[in-house]
């Protein structure tokens, strides 16, 4: 974005004291063109800078004039076009003067309102100013020569005719001025290099990165060409210059020549900032000065890559890279490559393409630090020779630091610790030193920026996504959106200390946002169908004055990787009731998809505030299929239910459960109860622990299930899935035994009291457990306090221990035994949502406790 694209945007009337020396019309027929001259950098009234204020003015006018001939006002533009030349063809400098107060007051306007000018308009500033000096400097060396030589007859420049007249003492004052602009030139080249190389670390976090070094390598080249001629000029001008001066430009000129070497030599492709050991990974360094400097080599150079830690890292940051590494903190194969130059495409690279890290060395922790928080790095090393200067020069360049893991698990810990170094690490650091706590603002970009990155969207957070997260990682739910702005969130708060009442951090939940998104609600982000970073507690405020059947999307705040539906139910008394669906992970949308899953809810019917579901779900529903495919196979398909609390079986008025309907259930053998008697006998347990009855029959399940079958001629009907088939007939239950403290609490089932082999003595054989059936929770026991009585081992009590812990006991053994007598259901507060289809069945791990 140029400067100009938001000028243009704004009232006149702030610019109006700016345009008395030149017309406005005139700017606006410039544009952007005006912004990409070097106005602010022509300081002086040398001959240099008459000289080029002048060729920017004859440049000017050929613009305006070619504008002109394309503009309606063809006549009223060249007159002021032939003023402007009349004003100041003889003073070229004077519009120099005046186009940069009006640049200069352009960027006050900006900055008052915005607070910041364009990051392309900083960039092309300082391109401008790069080659403005990279030109005063060659015009230095071109007065030199003249100096060195005398002005030859076929001269054709006016300027250095007058110059070469100089006397010889003045030879000395224009070679250490041209010494001196070649350093500062040097200086902006690697503070260039410097801010490329931060701009390749926030990329690892998503952040846009012109990864094109040609401009960068041409920088550098055009320098050491300028190196070299001044380098001869100083050997060829020892005598005028004297010995004691010679040795110290030398000297200097050798110190810009090793400088720009050493920092030429770049990671091109970073290796993996998070890499696990026994895995193949590839990287590449580049050479900018490569094809310059090494154009006639019998052999090429080798490239050693080896491990450091953080502590050799900063040992090398301060010899300034000169010393050699003493020993490798871990095994690379394939760690030597050739640096190869490419004469097509103009680089030097050594590219390592099967490198593997065999193992890993760990150093001494610090404090608490756990393996995922050691950094670590990649050294890339070689040496060359410049045979023109004498010179060999070690180049040595770190890799972004990289933490080293050997297994998956490890792998979120990691990335967090990456995110971190990436965000909030300086451009000129010790390695690899990154600050503890950072302002909140510079956290929501990082995690803006992640997610954009991640999720591959151009839709970003938004201020109350901000506001939620801000809540989550400092659990404060009574600051304002502008109390968090001033706070600062440090590292342990970011991924050290587990969330209160979670077992995860922030970024292990947040983390998990990520790969949902990215793996199965893109599309569903991308087009503003999920508010996700909102609370549960804020939710219910919003939906709780909504009409029936309104819902919205959120992130669980309670589960990593889980999404939900919150929706409002309201009754026939006008009361509402805000509920929120069991999350659904990615393995759960892999099965069916959301807009599926929303589609298959009836009671869903507008998404949050007004919009209704098919118009905004619509494009995101697959098709169904129907008919026979082409095997000759009925078609089915997956639908998903929810029963709400609303439709489950109310408490009666004296707070007991109703008697639930039969629960079905498979086939049993029918039993007489003489029959039964031999079996039962030594199993009778002692009085105390057999528990009191509680109602018969089973709860009917939070959630339904159906499975749509489709007929040839594409009709849908709903059908029982024939696993649950319709309830079966139940025998009697077993009279009660003798013992008042004894009884059956349930209808007998053989295989739930008895062990396998006695329940082969019947005449059924053992019966199938049950399926996809929940038990209602028992009512409270009540004990009965008898005298122990003589019994098996297998009923004996411990005399150590009170009933109660007993009866937990006899309970505990029934169920190891792989018989039904389960405790009671954990629910997680929201309902359950099931989906069978496809021959296939899938059990909710949250209502079978124990499924694997």
């Amino acid at each position: 974005m140029s400067l100009w694209s938001i000028v243009s945007h704004m009232p006149p009337e702030e610019f109006s004291g700016l345009f008395t020396e030149f017309p406005r019309s005139l700017r606006c027929v410039l544009a952007d063109w005006l912004e990409n001259q070097p106005w602010e950098f022509v300081n002086g009234s040398d001959a240099f800078c008459t000289s080029v204020a002048s060729g920017m003015l004859s440049a000017m006018l050929e613009k305006l004039r070619s504008a002109a001939s394309s503009n309606g006002q063809q006549c009223q533009i060249l007159q002021q076009v032939n003023g402007i030349e009349n004003m100041y063809r003889r003073d070229p400098l004077r519009l120099v003067s005046v186009l940069r107060a009006i640049l200069d007051g352009e960027k006050a306007a900006v900055l008052k309102r915005d607070h910041h000018l364009p990051l392309s308009f900083h960039r092309r500033q300082e391109e401008l100013k790069f080659n403005m000096g990279l030109q005063r400097l060659q015009h230095r060396v071109r007065q030199i020569q003249a100096q060195l030589d005398g002005p030859p007859a076929s001269l054709q420049e006016p300027q250095l005719k007058t110059e070469a007249k100089a006397s010889e003492s003045e030879l000395s004052t224009l070679i250490l001025e041209a010494v001196k602009e070649l350093e500062a030139a040097k200086q902006q080249v690697l503070k260039r290099i410097q801010i490329w190389k931060r701009q390749q670390q926030l990329a690892g976090n998503g952040a846009p990165f012109e990864e094109n070094l040609a401009p960068l390598q041409k920088r550098c080249e055009n320098l050491v060409e300028v190196h070299f001629q001044l380098h001869q000029q100083v050997m060829g001008a020892s005598a005028e210059l004297g010995a004691e001066l010679v040795p110290r430009l030398q000297e200097r000129l050798n110190e810009v020549l090793s400088s720009l070497v050493k920092s030429s030599f770049l990671v091109e492709r970073q290796p993996p900032q998070v890499l696990k050991t026994q895995t193949k990974f590839q990287a590449s360094v580049r050479f900018l000065l490569g094809p310059q400097l090494l154009k006639a080599l019998a052999k090429p150079y080798m490239v050693r890559a080896e491990m450091v830690t953080e502590k050799q890292a900063r040992e090398l940051a301060l010899s300034a890279y000169s010393s050699t590494l003493s020993e490798s903190t871990g095994e690379i194969m394939h760690n030597v490559v050739a640096l190869e130059t490419n004469p097509t495409s103009g680089t030097c690279c050594a590219n390592f393409k099967n490198v593997l890290l065999k193992k890993i060395k760990r150093c001494e922790r610090k404090g608490s630090e756990s393996v995922t928080e050691e950094k670590c790095a990649v050294l890339f090393s070689t040496s060359v020779a410049l045979t023109t200067h004498n010179l060999s020069i070690h180049l040595q360049v770190l890799s972004l630091p990289i933490v080293v893991i050997v297994h998956g698990n490890q792998d979120n810990n990691a990335k967090a610790t990456i995110l971190w170094d990436n965000a909030f690490s300086e451009i000129d650091r010790v390695p690899f030193v990154v600050a503890e706590r950072v302002p909140w603002d510079k956290m929501c970009d990082t995690l803006n920026l992640k997610f954009m990155a991640e999720v591959q969207t151009t839709k970003g957070l938004l201020k109350e996504h901000y506001f939620f997260l801000a809540q989550k990682i400092f659990n404060d739910y009574s600051a304002s959106l502008e109390d968090f702005q001033s706070r600062s969130v440090s590292w342990a708060q970011f991924n050290k200390e587990i969330l209160p009442g979670r077992g995860f951090t922030f970024w292990q939940w947040f983390d998990g946002v990520l790969d949902l998104t990215k793996r199965c609600l893109k599309s569903y982000w991308s087009d503003r169908l999920i508010i996700g970073f909102i609370s549960k507690q804020y939710v219910c405020k919003l939906l709780s004055t909504e009409p029936d059947g309104t819902f919205l999307l959120r992130f669980s705040d309670s589960e990593i990787g889980g999404v939900t539906i919150a929706h409002v139910i309201r009754g026939k008394d006008g009361s509402s009731q805000v509920e929120n669906i069991q999350p659904f992970s990615a393995k759960d949308l892999s099965i069916r998809s959301l807009g599926d899953r929303i589609r298959d809810l009836g009671q869903l019917r507008n998404l949050y505030p007004n919009t209704p579901k098919d118009q905004a779900f619509g494009s995101h529903y697959n098709k169904e299929q129907t008919g026979k495919d082409g095997r000759g196979y009925v078609s089915t398909a997956i639908k998903m239910t929810v029963e709400s609390e609303r439709d489950q079986h109310p408490q009666s008025a004296a707070g007991t459960l109703p008697e639930a309907p039969p629960a079905p259930m498979f086939n049993l053998p029918m039993l007489q109860p003489e029959d039964l008697q031999p079996v039962l006998s030594p199993m009778c347990p002692p009085a105390p622990f057999c528990p009191p009855p509680v109602p018969t029959g089973y709860p009917t399940g939070e959630s339904s299930v159906n499975m749509m079958v489709t007929s040839n001629l594409g009709s849908s009907f709903p059908s029982t899935s024939p696993m649950l088939s319709p309830s079966l007939a139940m025998d009697q239950p077993l009279p009660p035994c003798e013992d008042l403290a004894f009884r059956n609490p349930l209808p007998f089932m053989p295989n739930q009291y008895m062990t396998g082999e006695a329940s082969q003595m019947l005449s059924g054989g053992p019966s199938p457990e049950p399926r996809d059936e929940e038990m209602l929770e028992l009512a409270p026991l009540t004990l009965m306090v008898d005298p122990p009585l003589q019994s098996t081992q297998r009923w004996l009590p411990s005399m150590n221990q009170p009933p109660c812990s007993d009866l937990d006991q006899f309970l505990q053994e029934m169920s190891v035994e792989g018989h039904p007598f389960p405790p009671p259901p954990q629910h997680s507060g929201y309902p359950s949502a099931s989906c069978w289809g496809l021959g296939e069945s899938r059990w909710d791990d949250s209502i079978r406790p124990g499924h694997a």
